[in-house]
């Protein structure tokens, strides 16, 4: 009989409710923190309410990662039925949600955890990754979690950022940066690299200019990508710059499937609005 596999994940994946249901994940979701306000991502808060919390008092939200008891919680509701558990972590460079998996999995035989080494659409493209895998595949859980887990580094996750304020607000950059970003129009695109976030390349003009020669720039690098899905995601953000970057994506790449998926409280208390990402998977 083949065995009965359930995919879980952070919040940080952020799924849409299509992609959630045609994967079949379930989320365990990380609690932001506003003000002295616990709540839960994507439950209680959204990114539109980051960027309302940050507007009206002019701080920054603070994630707080899952407590190991409440992964094992959520494990043993999750594995009723007969289910072995694949869960999928934000990076452990980005918080300890991973660790704190990883210590609750072991008061269980079938849970295993995957480090993404990513997160936001590039964890939930590795999760697409895995339902199509359990689909087509007799292996194992274990078989399937270890390959999972040494493919991780093949997620292609990137975004330009608008404006460097929420960066110099998180102190991942100086002042005289984020001031002299906005007064020369610079427009830094940051990229996933083994796990942590850093910039790769800092591009100048309105962002319309920028966005396209970013996608142009990953057509020219990435030659040899997985053309059967990709994502752009995105805080909130103008809708023309969205359809831009799904247009041009559908100029300068040939997937078969392309979907529009949202950041949420993680990304955005991060990077802010009009925050865009082409992301993908390499072969």
């Amino acid at each position: 009989m083949k065995e009965k596999i359930k995919l879980t994940s952070d919040s940080s994946c952020d799924l849409t409710e299509e992609l959630m249901a045609k994967s079949g994940v379930v989320i365990c979701p990380i609690a932001i923190i506003l003000g002295d306000e616990e709540k839960l991502d994507s439950v209680d808060v959204n990114a539109e309410g980051v960027i309302e919390f940050y507007e009206k008092t002019g701080k920054l939200p603070k994630t707080a990662a899952t407590s190991k008891e409440k992964y094992v919680e959520f494990f043993k509701e999750q594995s009723e039925g007969g289910y072995t558990i694949i869960h999928f972590c934000i990076s452990s460079k980005a918080s300890s949600c991973y660790n704190n998996a990883v210590m609750a999995a072991k008061e269980f035989d079938n849970v295993y955890v995957i480090d993404s080494s990513a997160l936001s659409g590039g964890q939930g493209l590795q999760i697409m990754k895995a339902a199509e895998i359990i689909k087509n595949t007799d292996k194992s859980a274990k078989e399937i979690a270890e390959e999972l887990q040494n493919s991780v580094q093949k997620t292609q996750l990137s975004f330009v950022v608008d404006t460097m304020e929420f960066l110099q607000k998180g102190g991942r950059c100086s002042a005289l940066a984020a001031v002299s970003a906005k007064l020369l129009k610079i427009h830094p695109s940051i990229y996933n690299k083994d796990g942590g976030l850093v910039v790769k390349k800092k591009y100048m003009g309105g962002m319309a200019r920028c966005l396209t020669q970013y996608v142009q720039d990953l057509a020219a690098e990435y030659k040899d990508y997985d053309d059967s899905i990709a994502f752009v995601t995105h805080s909130p953000s103008d809708k023309e710059l969205v359809y831009l970057v799904m247009e041009k994506a559908k100029e300068f790449f040939h997937f078969k499937e392309i979907y529009e998926t949202f950041a949420g409280s993680t990304v955005t208390s991060h990077c802010g609005k009009n925050t865009i990402g082409l992301l993908f998977l390499n072969k």
